[in-house]
């Protein structure tokens, strides 16, 4: 990695416009609509009373796959997601014209052979209003880039999850299509597509991306303890675990703390972990 030049890197502001069908299409990336008489599912995959989810904000005005850049000198192909969270603001339209103003937190060094973290934030605002919608903080996990130094700023690890059974679980399987239908929202990492990068990466083949997931278990946070009702999540965060391949069951866990709930997700047929440290905020 080029310490200086990623911690100098612009990036200009990305207008977005999306539409009702994008809103649609990110659902189905979930494998929202698997059960096309589920209204708490069609209301994120149908223009009658359609809503958008939160977790839509991390595609958003995204700049692309900007770990490429040559000048960066990052070894992209075993870069992954380390941890995400969002703030919601104010609550997504199914329609809109957004700005996205993204910039670099800091680097942490892990040490050679170690990796290294990357942090980057992005700012999510309305074009017609300037009114803030929602703001997006990303840990990278660059596995080849240990030895590079420290620069600016950490973000805060986020907390444990508890270890006692779970007070609600779901099971939510993801279809063999969709991470080829997710990375049409803006996620386009051959990892998620092409066998042979999934195979320099060390995986079996192209993997689910990880934003895909956490969008899984934000419609599970919904369904299980919001009334359905999207508007009452107001934040979540969680650290990247492990892969799910597409076509595998992922089941959310949860625990209840006030406003505050704590989970974590697992594919059920390996019983590997791939979401922890999650949380979430509700706003009643």
């Amino acid at each position: 990695m080029n310490l200086d030049a990623v911690m100098a890197y612009e990036f200009p502001p990305v207008e977005h416009t999306y539409t009702e069908k994008d809103t649609m299409l990110y659902g189905l990336g979930l494998s929202l609509g698997r059960d096309p008489q589920d209204p708490e599912q069609l209301k994120f995959v149908y223009e009658k009373g359609l809503q958008a989810l939160p977790s839509m904000c991390n595609v958003l005005a995204h700049p692309g796959f900007w770990l490429r850049e040559p000048r960066l000198a990052i070894d992209w192909v075993r870069a992954l997601h380390g941890e995400q969270r969002f703030v919601v603001h104010k609550p997504l339209p199914p329609r809109a014209t957004v700005i996205g103003d993204m910039r670099v937190i800091g680097v942490e060094d892990k040490g050679p052979n170690k990796g290294a973290l990357l942090f980057y934030e992005k700012v999510i605002s309305a074009k017609s209003t300037g009114e803030r919608l929602c703001t997006v903080q990303t840990t990278g996990f660059l596995r080849g880039d240990g030895g590079c130094g420290n620069a600016g700023v950490t973000l805060p690890g986020l907390e444990a999850t508890p270890q006692a059974q779970p007070e609600a679980t779901l099971d939510w399987p993801t279809g063999r299509q969709s991470a080829l239908i997710y990375r049409l929202s803006g996620d386009l990492n051959p990892l998620h597509v092409e066998p042979s990068v999934a195979a320099q990466a060390g995986f079996q083949g192209p993997i689910l991306q990880g934003l895909c997931t956490m969008g899984v278990a934000c419609f599970g946070l919904i369904k299980l303890f919001c009334r359905g009702e999207p508007h009452r999540l107001r934040g979540m965060g969680v650290r990247f675990r492990d892969a799910v391949y597409p076509g595998e069951i992922i089941r959310l866990e949860c625990w209840r703390t006030d406003r505050t709930i704590w989970f974590r997700a697992r594919v059920a047929e390996r019983d590997s972990v791939v979401l922890d440290h999650g949380v979430a905020e509700m706003s009643c």
